[in-house]
């Protein structure tokens, strides 16, 4: 089954993608990842994303499109699998259209209010990278890290001002993918405020 996950940032696409492979046992592919392994394997591709991050720019429609494609040829994607952050334009939904046919798209409905919550909330341990929440899920000691007792800090992309501007960004550039795939027949809603593993039984029910 070949999926695609969309969602504002904070719906939990990430966390709910890692539960997803293990019931469909399909590849979670994100752009992100994509690049680092890109980069890593200094491919012809990966060498030029490399300089375009290195120049502090976005990585361009043409290149990101040419890296997935070339992601969707590799075995492990003959069962299916499961795309996060790709599409992000309407422009790479046409392109994507071209070379894989998509099955369902999932769009993890999450409204500002709790994406600020959930965001604005997080506190990120700088020595070992676990997650923490100000009300979901707090340290045991405030500020200090429970698995190795590091400093528990929120990041700059966590503070207000700059989920305000991820979420503008999201609804200019992501949010009309919504009615390009709902046009399609392919768009699913699942709520993505209850537990994870509510959404977890909502997105089977979905599927299924």
């Amino acid at each position: 089954m070949n999926l695609i996950f969309l969602g504002p940032p904070g719906a939990g696409k990430g966390t709910l993608a890692a539960r997803v492979v293990e019931i469909l046992h399909i590849p979670h592919i994100s752009t992100g990842a994509i690049f680092r392994t890109a980069i890593a394997a200094q491919s012809p591709l990966g060498k030029k994303v490399k300089a375009i991050i290195d120049d502090g720019k976005l990585v361009d429609d043409a290149t990101t499109i040419a890296l997935v494609r070339e992601r969707l040829m590799q075995t492990d994607t003959h069962a299916g699998y499961i795309l996060d952050g790709f599409p992000r334009t309407i422009a790479q939904a046409e392109a994507l259209a071209e070379f894989s046919a998509v099955d369902k798209v999932i769009n993890f409905d999450l409204p500002d209010s709790a994406v600020l919550e959930r965001l604005s909330g997080r506190r990120v341990c700088k020595n070992c990278g676990l997650n923490y929440h100000v009300i979901f899920n707090k340290p045991a000691q405030d500020g200090v890290c429970d698995s190795c007792g590091g400093q528990v800090y929120t990041r700059v992309d966590d503070r207000e001002e700059a989920i305000a501007k991820r979420l503008a960004v999201y609804r200019e550039q992501t949010e009309p993918l919504i009615g390009f795939y709902r046009d399609k027949g392919l768009l699913v809603d699942v709520d993505a405020s209850p537990s994870v593993e509510k959404v977890v039984e909502n997105f089977k029910a979905v599927i299924a």
